[in-house]
């Protein structure tokens, strides 16, 4: 088939980026809610939202959004408007999202290998939502993706380092052996997002 004969894609529009933002980030959020309830915790800015959370008296909400101020100036110069409002908005639904979820959801118990296995494989599925509208969660994500644009770095081990300080810091926390688990969620995540997320295999226009 050549170049003329293949379909022309469509963008999303404003309406179809809303919708996957609001459904991928309640998605999201009841991951959070089970790892929360087995006490576990994951990488990058949600990784230290979840460290905030367990060592202070702010909930997860509300330290996800916090963390996430600083990179909003950094998004605006170098990857513009559209990019920073959609991930603005990310954050905004999943930091309330978060907090109003175990309001209506509760659990009396949860097996912390389902919750780390089920809520990552929830947590990846909502991240392609939002990536597929090229939106993100933010925070430690715009660094790396600037860092490897502006000077090269790779995304993927600047990620890896961050994940490697936020675990060493978890062992203050968390109880070695939910961090071994939640290792299990974080392959899970990543699971879903590589089998996925792949150049091509999408036609949406992001």
């Amino acid at each position: 088939m050549s170049t003329a004969e293949l379909p022309k894609v469509k963008k999303h529009t404003r309406l179809e980026d809303a919708q996957a933002v609001i459904l991928g980030t309640l998605i999201i959020a009841l991951g959070v809610n089970l790892f929360t309830h087995a006490g576990l915790l994951t990488g990058g800015s949600a990784g230290l939202a979840f460290l905030i959370q367990y060592s202070t008296s702010l909930t997860f909400g509300q330290a996800f959004f916090i963390i996430n101020i600083p990179f909003y100036l950094l998004a605006v110069i170098h990857f513009g408007w559209e990019f920073t409002i959609k991930t603005f908005l990310s954050v905004f639904c999943l930091s309330v999202f978060s907090d109003v979820t175990p309001m209506l959801v509760t659990f009396e118990q949860v097996n912390p290998i389902y919750a780390s296995v089920a809520g990552g494989f929830l947590m990846g599925v909502g991240f392609l939502m939002l990536f597929r509208h090229n939106a993100s969660l933010g925070g430690l994500n715009i660094l790396a993706r600037y860092l490897s644009e502006k000077y090269g770095i790779s995304m993927g081990k600047f990620q890896m380092m961050v994940d490697c300080m936020i675990v060493l810091l978890s062992v203050f926390v968390v109880d070695y052996t939910l961090i071994i688990i939640s290792i299990v969620g974080a392959i899970a995540l990543n699971m879903i997002i590589a089998v996925n997320h792949k150049p091509g295999r999408y036609m949406g226009n992001v």
